[in-house]
């Protein structure tokens, strides 16, 4: 029993250390691909009202967002100005950098 808890104590601590580590790759990339420029630092405060709060997004929404406008499927909105920066990004990126915004606070509500 002891030996199942240390292994299930371990795998959780592993998780964890990925899923850091993701999160710095995804804000690295973030950053890289000046995606801050429009959306701000953490992806909450975008420089426009009309462009997304990026912020605590479920991850998988946003994967299917970014994936929708570098592969053609989104054309709608703004996207347009996305598709030369997601043109080059892998499903690794996207996936990353999705993550990165998952977990980061959503801009406080105006008051």
């Amino acid at each position: 029993m002891k030996k199942l808890a240390y292994v299930l104590t371990l795998s959780l601590f592993t998780s964890i250390s990925v899923a850091q580590a993701d999160d710095a790759a995804g804000a690295k990339l973030y950053t890289e691909k000046a995606c801050l420029s429009c959306h701000g630092e953490a992806g909450n405060k975008p420089i426009m009202e009309t462009y997304p709060k990026l912020a605590g997004q479920t991850a998988a929404y946003m994967v299917q967002q970014m994936k929708d406008i570098r592969d053609g499927k989104r054309t709608n909105g703004l996207s347009a100005t996305m598709m030369g920066i997601m043109a080059g990004m892998s499903d690794d990126d996207i996936g990353k950098i999705a993550s990165y915004l998952a977990n980061q606070a959503p801009a406080p509500a105006a008051q």
